[in-house]
């Protein structure tokens, strides 16, 4: 029979994780809308493993009305968030009522509103015209031809590249708000200067507001996936114009170093509440131990402790990349 303890950390916060600590968004809340990878691509780097539903369909994967009542409790605690990003498990686009959401949202906060998206349904002016309504949109854009999409990406059947980039012109051309697009660098797959060209091609049709260079620092859905280093990142950078700019994080304090507050114990209550939030976060992001203590206010001690208490009951597992260790749910 489970204790009181597990049953909390079974009821698990259904739509909102974090705030996690992002390079490109301080700290952030994130808001999951569409089930776990239900998405409309398949990326050989995705963190959360590979896609298990392929879908351009747009419904309502989750009933809005409970994802904003979440987050009135949510803001009704002290929320302390530079953004409220909808992002999460899958493609958030696919959601049906993302426009309605974020004129939900923004009826209850002033906190400004990102969406991660990858970009490919921004083709649909009802996509675009939901995205118009948040405050900063991060799609992404990892090849500049379709051989190349293919192998990266691997997208539904009916998503081609230029559909991809004709849609962010598309919503460049209609969107007051800032666009900053990732482009994702996959050693051998996009990083000749045959490659490199074609992707800034595309950056000066979209216009983006700003051009962040990523790679894989974290676990990721394929084997083999290396990271570039921080150098060879910045010489791509240098070739993608003056907007771009490196957001992978290669400091060893980011992901490991060691944070000296709130190590004394907490009552089993906040201990459970802890590790629900906790819980929460690693279904959508694995995380460092330091990533956790940042994003949740933790202690080092408190944090491993919900930790091994979790890997206990089997519910989060471990993976080294790179030297460091990222905690996820299984």
């Amino acid at each position: 029979m489970r204790s009181y303890e597990d049953k909390e950390i079974a009821k698990e916060k259904k739509h909102l994780y974090g705030p996690v600590l992002s390079r490109r968004l301080g700290r952030s809340l994130g808001v999951d809308i569409v089930p776990f990878k239900v998405c409309t691509l398949d990326c050989v780097y995705c963190q959360l493993g590979r896609t298990t539903e392929k879908s351009i369909e747009r419904k309502e994967y989750v009933p809005i009305e409970a994802v904003l009542a979440e987050l009135k409790d949510r803001l009704s605690e002290g929320l302390q968030a530079d953004f409220i990003t909808i992002s999460g498990s899958g493609e958030p686009t696919l959601h049906s009522r993302l426009g309605e959401l974020i004129c939900g949202i923004k009826k209850i906060t002033e906190v400004p509103i990102a969406i991660l998206t990858n970009g490919t349904l921004l083709y649909r002016q009802d996509v675009r015209a939901d995205c118009a309504k948040a405050d900063v949109v991060l799609p992404s854009l990892d090849a500049g031809d379709q051989q190349t999409f293919q192998k990266i990406n691997r997208p539904h059947r009916d998503i081609s590249i230029e559909k991809q980039i004709s849609g962010l012109c598309a919503f460049k051309d209609e969107f007051g708000g800032q666009i900053w697009l990732e482009v994702f660098v996959v050693e051998g797959l996009n990083t000749e200067a045959e490659q490199i060209a074609k992707i800034r091609a595309a950056i000066e049709r979209i216009r983006p507001d700003k051009v962040q260079l990523n790679t894989a620092v974290r676990p990721t859905a394929e084997m083999g996936i290396k990271r570039l280093s921080e150098e060879s990142l910045q010489d791509i950078a240098s070739q993608l114009g003056e907007k771009c700019e490196v957001v992978a994080e290669f400091s060893p304090a980011h992901y490991g170093g060691h944070i000296d507050k709130g190590e004394g114990g907490a009552e089993p209550s906040v201990m459970s509440d802890r590790m629900e939030t906790l819980l929460s976060m690693l279904k959508r992001r694995p995380c460092s131990l330091n990533e956790i203590c940042t994003g949740l206010g933790m202690g080092h001690n408190e944090a491993l402790k919900c930790i091994s208490h979790l890997q206990l009951k089997g519910v989060v597992g471990s993976e080294e990349k790179d030297g460091v260790i990222f905690f996820k749910a299984r």
